[in-house]
């Protein structure tokens, strides 16, 4: 099993930054990539940046330019720093760790709020 802790959301205004981090312990063996996802009321839950073992990263075309992902091994945490926040940006976001053993399995952690005022 893998547990995953998101921390960081709030609410802040438009042009505002934050930065939400995402804690993994238990069987981290074996995690492929992890990435952050969100979902507004009422819209279906969307990548908003993904971050690979080997480190390749690709980013929603919404936030490219705005959000940067990145990760502390040492730590066992995965970064997403966003920047020129949006209104249109609110919603849970949510991290998630895809672990490859003999198949792929997908860990989610509880999410986050994250709230941007126009």
């Amino acid at each position: 099993q893998v547990q995953l802790v998101e921390s960081g959301g709030g609410l802040v205004q438009a042009g505002g930054s934050l930065r939400l981090s995402c804690a993994a312990s238990g069987s981290i063996f074996g995690i492929a990539a992890v990435g952050w996802y969100r979902q507004a009321p009422g819209k279906q839950r969307e990548l908003v940046a993904r971050i690979t073992s080997g480190g390749s990263t690709n980013y929603a075309d919404s936030v490219k330019g705005r959000f940067t992902i990145s990760r502390d091994n040492a730590k066992n945490t995965v970064y997403l720093q966003m920047n020129t926040l949006k209104p249109e940006d609110t919603a849970v976001y949510y991290c998630a760790a895809e672990r490859v053993l003999s198949k792929v399995k997908t860990y989610w952690g509880q999410g986050t709020q994250v709230t941007v005022s126009s």
